[in-house]
């Protein structure tokens, strides 16, 4: 099992990584899902994830429920909707459109509701 958590963790962390530069891919769910199996799979390689410089930070704060920045919620909510948009333009089908905008708002509404805010004094180090 521990040899198919580790699998399942490297192939979420490719895809976390992918998703960093694919505004259509989500980034967080990946970067999580790749901590909790590391967690299960490899204490060695959760531990180089959570400490990892750039996605560390992140990983702790979600983990900790501790939130996100204003500004990472900000970016997060104008490549959500840049990618959403220009999908729902170029999709012939009036049901997908109507199903990505949906999608689009369940996922801003979580995004603006459901993640706390950090405070400007508990801010995640800069990349």
């Amino acid at each position: 099992m521990k040899v198919l958590f580790n699998i399942v963790g490297t192939v979420a962390l490719v895809l976390a990584i992918a998703g960093i530069f694919l505004p259509l891919l989500p980034t967080t769910p990946f970067l999580l899902l790749a901590s909790a199996c590391y967690l299960r799979g490899s204490q060695r390689m959760h531990r180089w994830l959570s400490h990892n410089r750039l996605l560390g930070p992140y990983i702790k704060a979600m983990e900790n429920r501790s939130g996100i920045p204003p500004s990472t919620k900000a970016i997060a909510l104008v490549l959500l909707w840049a990618s959403m948009s220009y999908s729902i333009y170029i999709v012939p089908l009036l049901a997908v459109k109507i199903l990505l905008a949906l999608t689009g708002l369940g996922v801003s509404a979580y995004i603006l509701f459901r993640i706390k805010t950090l405070k400007t004094s508990k801010r995640l180090p800069h990349r």
